[in-house]
């Protein structure tokens, strides 16, 4: 059997790799030609663990090639971004996915198999996909197969998870669910949901979307806490020992391609009855703001404004930075103050820990990798004052005489903020 893969991105590239691996010949399309060369040249241009050594395995045994342009094949899957358009209410742009149908229908052959695994607006399938293959000519459902099939991974953790996380298998019609099973059951070990497609649409949106409410009055309670001048950390942990309350973790925002991008895809398709997410939405893009904010007063009685980022992708232990809140921060904070960057996870950015915090007043962590759970004292000790604001709750220990704040102890600091010396 052989499969084109459209788009080898952070979720392309992977599904390409675990086809492969499970006997599938594999022809990856990227439009960049320095990602394709790089990719028959032996090397991948993303970060997730457990990537390299399949892909290198595959490569090895001829499973895989990428390209610029599709060939045929039985079965198209279209892993291409679909960011948010800049309208009033941020919706789907589809036009990645619309091109990569255009590319494929003139090689499409009777008995193919067309999936959609990027993550679209509702109807999208019904109301733009099918149409596209119609006037090709083609009927779907029984000249060409179609489905629905979003990916419901964890970056860190894609390659367990694209095998064992259960998988929703959205078709046109019940023939074209069947057609995408038989093809995910090629390696999904977790259960196959049969749905319709317009059901996998929305599911996938609502999954990110319940995440994105949930951190959103996380963020709303860190807010009340620091104005009561009571422990959100503390109230969140307590809450959570009710069997039927899961309340998330603030942070600095909410970033990456699905939790701050997929919300936005179900506002615009229903706008007047939408109110819920909009408000979480309107939430979690204020805490950029309310994060330098409060850099600001931490810093205010400090005559060196030298302010240090622990971090900038929008999660821990991963090199993607896409819509990651941090960048955001990042660029506010250059504005009033010297900023260094300590990034172990981005390729390009090389300063150490100890170069970073040199003569800085202030720490501030934004990702939570692995690296930060301990601030050694080699970087604190030659900073000009030892201060760490930690957003994302992950630092554990840190030198006696470095000052600490999480969104825990941050109401505290407008008492202390004479006292923070070392």
């Amino acid at each position: 059997m052989n499969v084109n893969v459209i788009g080898l991105g952070y979720i392309g590239l992977p599904t390409s790799i675990v086809f492969a691996k499970h006997g599938i010949k594999v022809r990856g399309i990227d439009t960049k030609q320095d990602v394709v060369d790089r990719l028959n040249g032996g090397q991948i241009h993303i970060e997730e663990a457990g990537l390299e050594e399949l892909f290198q395995q595959v490569l090895q045994d001829e499973m895989f090639q990428a390209a610029t342009q599709p060939g045929k094949a039985d079965a198209f899957i279209i892993a291409v971004p679909t960011p948010n358009r800049n309208d009033e209410f941020r919706s789907c742009d589809d036009r990645y996915v619309v091109s990569a149908l255009e590319a494929i229908l003139p090689i499409l052959e009777p008995g193919n198999l067309v999936v959609v695994e990027s993550t679209i607006a509702p109807r999208t399938m019904e109301d733009i996909v099918q149409p596209m293959i119609e006037k090709a000519g083609f009927r779907v459902g029984e000249d060409i197969f179609l489905a629905h099939c979003p990916e419901r991974v964890l970056p860190g953790n894609i390659m367990h998870e694209m095998i064992y996380n259960p998988r929703i298998i959205g078709g046109m019609t019940e023939a074209c669910t069947e057609k995408a099973a038989e093809l995910y059951g090629r390696f999904v070990k977790g259960e196959l949901i049969r749905a319709k497609a317009g059901e996998a649409e929305l599911s996938k949106l609502m999954e990110n979307t319940f995440r994105d409410v949930n951190i959103a009055l996380a963020n709303e309670l860190a807010k009340i806490g620091q104005e009561l001048d009571i422990n959100p950390l503390k109230v969140i942990e307590m809450a959570n020992m009710h069997p039927r309350v899961n309340l998330h973790q603030p942070g600095p925002g909410v970033g990456g391609h699905c939790l701050a991008v997929d919300p936005y895809f179900v506002i615009a398709a229903a706008p007047k009855v939408s109110p819920l997410i909009q408000t979480a939405r309107a939430i979690n893009t204020s805490m950029p703001e309310y994060v330098v904010q409060n850099v600001r007063n931490l810093m205010s009685d400090k005559s060196n404004k030298r302010v240090t980022l622990f971090g900038l992708t929008y999660k821990g232990n991963i090199d993607d930075v896409r819509e990651s809140p941090a960048m955001e921060i990042k660029e506010m904070l250059e504005q009033e103050f010297d900023v260094r960057i300590f990034e172990p996870h981005v390729t390009n950015m090389n300063m150490t820990g100890e170069e970073a915090c040199e003569d800085s007043s202030l720490i501030v962590v934004l990702s939570d990798h692995d690296e930060f759970r301990n601030i050694p004292k080699s970087f604190t000790d030659n900073m000009s004052q030892a201060v760490v604001f930690d957003t994302k709750n992950v630092v554990s220990t840190v030198a006696k005489d470095v000052k600490y704040f999480n969104y825990g102890s941050l109401y505290e600091a407008k008492y202390e903020q004479n006292k923070v010396t070392v």
